[in-house]
């Protein structure tokens, strides 16, 4: 029986010597001498590259903000010329339709021309006799109508020209504000990226951020096309410009060259009207003396028939009296004087018949060809008068060409102001 006070139990293990011992434990010092520094090593680093990667990404991102608000503000720039490139436009394609709607009034008014000259030209086809002549006035309305031809063809073919231009800028504006809406689209997006920040509450992963789009254009396409659109906006209104121009002068030109060809054929109408007033004045005048000559030669007709007539008896007693002294008897049936004279106042009174016979012919024949030159004279009259009312009626109709606002001013100020064009920069009256 074991008499120990204390029992004691100890681990089935085998002991570790003390040289043992002391080697653990200074190869568990050495462990953490090593642990530690690299530790400290790890930190160094990672502080380091933590340092590194914040300046590398603050500077990138940095320098991204800088390129996304160049980026905005390069947008913004062509966006605004693009704004004044559609305003410009819109203003052109105002200043055009404006143009185009005068060169059509003018067309217009040309239809009133045509009109004045149709009526003109059948008024005067009305005359007769020697009056349907080709005068001053017949060539002066037909040269007007082959110059109202030439310009209503013209001026058609410019409003045509003007249709097509209008019809361009609508289209380039069509164009230019597609790019600018699209451009408006791409601000807002550039704009949303450059308020985004890292502690932004609408930022997430992506799953491929960095693709490429196949419809993706260079920097370089992106700017030719944008320079594009401004040089053919250009082009289109210098175009447009130089149309408006070509427009206005021929426009105006055409309006002075119709004022002037409606002068002349008004002056001709009144030359005409004048020689025509003149004509009748004239054969007033000879009809008037005709009418007297004709009174008087009447008068002398009758005054010979007269004479004839008292010369029948005294043939009648001469021609009696040789009858009677034929009867004489025997020797005294002789060519006496008695006989002789009454032979010669036989031949006489027959001569002299002969010569009233004759002389009364004539007259009438001169009285029958005075009649004939009086119906001569009243027709020609007719016709000289109706001539004369139809110059005076075509005047009548040409004056419709001067009414309105193509009539002559009123003052001499308002032909001031039309004649310096300032009708526009002058105010309205209250």
């Amino acid at each position: 029986m074991d008499n120990r006070s204390i029992v004691v139990l100890e681990k089935p293990m085998p002991r570790v010597p003390l040289p043992d011992w002391h080697g653990k434990v200074w190869e568990l010092r050495q462990t953490c001498d090593t642990r530690r520094n690299d530790a400290f090593n790890l930190r160094n680093e990672s502080r380091l590259l933590r340092n590194e990667t914040d300046a590398k990404t603050y500077w990138t991102t940095y320098h991204n903000n800088s390129r996304l608000s160049d980026r905005f503000v390069e947008v913004l720039k062509w966006k605004n010329t693009m704004e004044d490139l559609v305003k410009s436009i819109d203003r052109e394609i105002n200043e055009m339709r404006k143009e185009k709607d005068l060169t059509e009034a003018e067309i217009e008014f040309l239809g009133l021309s045509f009109t004045v000259v149709n009526d003109c030209l059948t008024q005067r086809d009305q005359r007769g006799g020697a009056d349907l002549c080709t005068d001053d006035g017949e060539i002066e309305i037909k040269y007007e109508l082959q110059m109202l031809e030439n310009l209503k063809a013209m001026m058609t073919q410019k409003c045509m020209d003007a249709w097509i231009q209008v019809n361009r800028l609508d289209e380039l504006k069509f164009k230019i504000i597609r790019d600018i809406h699209d451009k408006a689209d791409a601000l807002l997006i550039d704009q949303e990226a450059v308020e985004l920040d890292n502690n932004g509450g609408n930022i997430s992963f992506k799953p491929d951020p960095a693709r490429i789009p196949s419809d993706v254009v260079t920097y370089e396409c992106w700017l030719d096309h944008c320079k594009y659109l401004k040089s053919l906006g250009d082009a289109e209104i210098a175009s447009s410009q130089n149309l408006r121009e070509g427009m206005y002068v021929p426009r105006e030109r055409a309006r002075n060259d119709l004022k002037a060809q409606n002068d002349a054929t008004n002056f001709a109408l009144r030359k005409r009207i004048y020689e025509t007033q003149r004509i009748k004045n004239e054969l007033d005048w000879q009809r008037l003396n005709m009418v007297k000559d004709m009174e008087k030669l009447h008068k002398e007709i009758n005054a010979l028939e007269k004479a004839l007539d008292n010369k029948k008896n005294a043939i009648k007693l001469v021609e009696t009296r040789l009858e009677n002294r034929l009867f004489r008897p025997g020797v005294e049936c002789c060519r006496d004087e008695a006989a002789v004279g009454l032979e010669e106042e036989l031949h006489d009174l027959r001569e002299t018949r002969a010569n009233l016979t004759a002389q009364l012919d004539n007259a009438k024949a001169t009285f029958n060809a005075l009649e004939d030159q009086l119906v001569n004279i009243d027709r020609e009259l007719h016709n000289k008068n109706h001539a004369l009312s139809t110059d005076l009626r075509c005047l009548d109709l040409r004056r419709r060409l001067a009414s309105g606002e193509r009539g002559p001013p009123a003052t001499q100020t308002d032909r001031n102001i039309q004649l310096t064009r300032l009708q526009d920069e002058i105010p309205p009256e209250p």
